[in-house]
């Protein structure tokens, strides 16, 4: 099934249901889909696309609600927030720190990656190899580190 099938099927339920929030996060996910297959290119949309395209909508959110929140505005941030739990759902499980760490620290031995100047070639491969199951934030952050 699709992504696209799967986020209609649960849009009828949050209709059913309705839960407004759930509404308000699928059709975010719905128009997204829409707007990158009629976007100019002929071909359908990958697997890939998709992924990158909720990944996307969740790191919106998580920049918003960071706002908010910084700003002192909770009621603005929730909504955000809840937001984000519905649309990760259609997201590959995430990895974990360490997890991220163990394919980090095994590319930087494979590619022989000695200081920050090969940090572009260890993201390039790991950002590749953990497309949509780790954030890049996460992955530069532990990239960094290593490298340092």
């Amino acid at each position: 099934m699709s992504l696209q099938q799967k986020v209609m099927e649960q849009l009828k339920l949050a209709m059913k249901a309705k839960d407004s929030v759930a509404l308000e996060s699928l059709r975010a996910i719905k128009s997204a889909l829409l707007l990158a297959g009629t976007s100019g290119s002929t071909a359908e949309i990958t697997e890939e696309e998709e992924i990158q395209l909720v990944q996307k909508l969740v790191k919106q959110r998580k920049d918003s609600a960071a706002i908010f929140i910084e700003q002192g505005r909770q009621d603005l941030a929730d909504p955000e927030l809840a937001q984000i739990a519905i649309i990760e759902q259609f997201l590959p499980e995430q990895l974990t720190e360490e997890e991220v760490e163990k394919v980090v620290v095994h590319t930087i031995e494979a590619i022989g990656a000695s200081g920050m100047k090969d940090m572009g070639k260890v993201m390039g491969i790991v950002s590749k190899e953990l497309a949509g199951q780790a954030d890049g934030k996460l992955i530069s952050t532990i990239v960094k580190k290593k490298l340092a």
